[in-house]
């Protein structure tokens, strides 16, 4: 497993016992099937992420019909997945003392996935995410991120975070300062016991706001970084996924990037290795085909696989999870692995 050079560590450690420990937005999903007219609408951009306030949350909630309530949140959905694989995972995030905080921290327990950052009555209730899925699979999301943006450098389990072989954090999560200075705290207190610091950079919009910040922390402080090609072109600013390629490797030891039904490439400063996407019989919903990409490439990652099965790994879970509504798996990932 690649890990950080040896100048940035400052300090001994112990060997790791956990795999991951993933931070980020703790919200609660609500997915419902609608058609291109409801997103035209209600005035909703096709496949971004739109950050809402509380009035709209209600008001697209009302608007649904059929709506199924889960938890979730990119990073949790990755810690989630890579518990179904066997892995060993921690999860930072933040959550009221309220119903859904507390159905929030009950669905990770209840995959194995220890949750830091609940049972305080914050005043702020906890988040969710209104996610409209249309018939071409494709998702649109509406996040009223709640007591989750507020998460800060107190909150972060520095424990977990020195005891895991990979710290995972979430770029939706860097929209407040006080998560910013979370992030390089937990990436700093990662490399002074030796790990590996990872970055998903979660959308293209959330890129555009943060382009300057995300690139420093490619260069300054991540060993490993995830994305899609529209996320790393976006990054780059560049058309053409080659350039954004020569332009990450030239700033970060190893990257993952997926292209959709073309698989992904995983990116070194050495080589470039491309993975097939494994098939798959009918989209329903690609809710959560990133994070589950991460958690199987993270599992193999950390159990020292070579680079391309990582890659091999991660298509086989976001495989089954495009499979079906909602962005956690609903068979334990580790037989799809053990088959395949």
């Amino acid at each position: 497993m690649p890990v950080v050079s040896d100048s940035t560590v400052t300090s001994s450690t112990a060997p790791p016992t956990i795999d991951v420990v993933g931070i980020g937005n703790a919200l609660v999903d609500v997915i419902a099937h609608a058609t291109d007219d409801f997103l035209d609408g209600n005035q909703l951009v096709k496949g971004a992420m739109t950050l809402i306030e509380t009035e709209r949350a209600v008001e697209l909630y009302a608007a649904l019909d059929g709506a199924v309530e889960m938890s979730g949140g990119s990073a949790a959905n990755t810690m989630c997945g890579l518990a179904s694989l066997g892995g060993k995972a921690v999860y930072i995030g933040k959550v009221n003392d309220d119903d859904l905080g507390r159905v929030f921290g009950h669905d990770l327990k209840a995959v194995g996935v220890p949750f830091r950052g609940g049972g305080t009555d914050h005043g702020t209730p906890t988040g969710r995410c209104v996610i409209v899925v249309t018939p071409d699979a494709e998702r649109t999301m509406n996040t009223y991120l709640g007591v989750s943006s507020f998460l800060n450098v107190d909150d972060i389990d520095v424990d977990a975070v020195a005891a895991a072989k990979v710290l995972y954090m979430e770029g939706y999560l860097y929209d407040r300062d006080d998560a910013k200075e979370a992030f390089r705290h937990a990436a700093d207190v990662a490399h002074r016991h030796g790990r590996t610091v990872s970055l998903t950079l979660s959308d293209s919009f959330c890129v555009d706001r943060h382009r300057r910040d995300f690139r420093s922390l490619v260069r300054d402080r991540v060993d490993l970084l995830f994305g899609n090609a529209d996320e790393l072109r976006a990054l780059y600013e560049v058309d053409q996924l080659d350039a954004a390629v020569d332009r990450v490797r030239s700033e970060c030891a190893l990257a993952a990037i997926t292209c959709g039904a073309d698989g992904c490439v995983i990116v070194t400063q050495d080589e470039v290795i491309e993975v097939d996407a494994v098939p798959v019989e009918r989209v329903i919903d690609t809710t959560g085909a990133g994070d589950l990409f991460a958690a199987g490439f993270l599992y193999g990652l950390t159990a020292d696989r070579p680079l391309a099965e990582c890659g091999r790994l991660g298509s086989i879970a976001a495989a089954e999870v495009i499979g079906h509504v909602g962005p956690r798996p609903l068979v334990e990932l580790r037989t799809l692995v053990a088959d395949g």
